[in-house]
């Protein structure tokens, strides 16, 4: 017998997706590879993404664009800082678009962009990389537990 349950609060999820710009571009993909699994309302998919997948089944595949205010956010240009260069180790080598892990205020890992740089400064933009933009989701759902 089918498995009926429809994805909402309890249930474990697997299933196929991939995330696009608007220009085409692939951003991250699980079709040809190992399934992913999340369960629903865990956080680990933004709650814009999540409302598109409730109610879907096993079997069920969809389409999407995502808004960014539904996605990552709009950029927020008070997430972008500027920090002097001697607050990064010397031997440090900086390069637009690197990425580096920085301690917040509780400890916890928060990653960060050189934006650019200078002999003496360096702009890091914390917003996360996919801020601002409009994201194509595609979906295949392949099996709904619940839990």
């Amino acid at each position: 017998m089918a498995n009926l349950t429809t994805i909402g609060d309890n249930t474990l999820v697997t299933l196929h997706f991939s995330l696009g710009l608007e220009d085409g571009e692939l951003v991250d993909s699980t079709f040809g590879k190992q399934a992913a699994k999340f369960e629903y309302g865990d956080g680990q998919l933004p709650e814009g993404f999540q409302a598109y997948l409730q109610g879907m089944k096993a079997g069920d595949k969809g389409e999407w664009q995502v808004a960014p205010e539904k996605a990552f956010g709009m950029k927020n240009p008070n997430n972008v800082q500027a920090m002097k260069r001697s607050d990064f180790a010397d031997d440090m080598e900086l390069s637009q678009g690197l990425m580096i892990s920085f301690a917040d205020a509780n400890k916890s890992e928060l990653p960060g962009v050189v934006a650019s740089f200078d002999d003496s400064e360096v702009i890091i933009d914390f917003n996360h990389p996919l801020a601002g933009e409009t994201l194509t989701f595609i979906v295949e759902i392949l099996d709904v537990q619940s839990i």
